[in-house]
């Protein structure tokens, strides 16, 4: 069994910072990628940042020079740090990961249950 589970989300002032957790449990051989996604009221569901097992990372531009993704992956971790931060960032906060579980011939992609984010004052 493969599970995802964020945390860290919470109630935020403009121009404050949090940061999300995101660790992937279970039987895994390896992971490729993980990755934050967000999805807002009445918006749709899109890709804030990624980072690769290697390293390699990438951002949405709303996201670019604010947030900063980094992995763990001894501990099978990804974290989001966000700083800067401004109401349009208000959006459950899902994590994303593509990995090959034990027995598998397949990567498979997983999502987390998400964490509300709210910026506010």
């Amino acid at each position: 069994q493969v599970q995802l589970l964020e945390s860290g989300g919470g109630l935020v002032q403009p121009g404050g910072s949090l940061r999300l957790s995101c660790a992937a449990s279970g039987s895994i051989v390896s992971i490729n990628a993980m990755a934050w996604y967000r999805q807002a009221p009445g918006k749709q569901r899109e890709l804030v940042a990624r980072v690769t097992s290697g390293g390699e990372t990438n951002y949405a531009d709303s996201a670019k020079g604010r947030f900063t993704i980094s992995r763990y992956n001894a501990k099978n971790l990804v974290y989001l740090q966000m700083s800067s931060l401004k109401p349009e960032d208000t959006a459950v906060y899902y994590c994303n990961a593509q990995l090959l579980p034990v027995g598998f011939n397949n990567v498979n992609t997983y999502w987390g249950q998400g964490t509300q984010v709210t910026v506010s004052s």
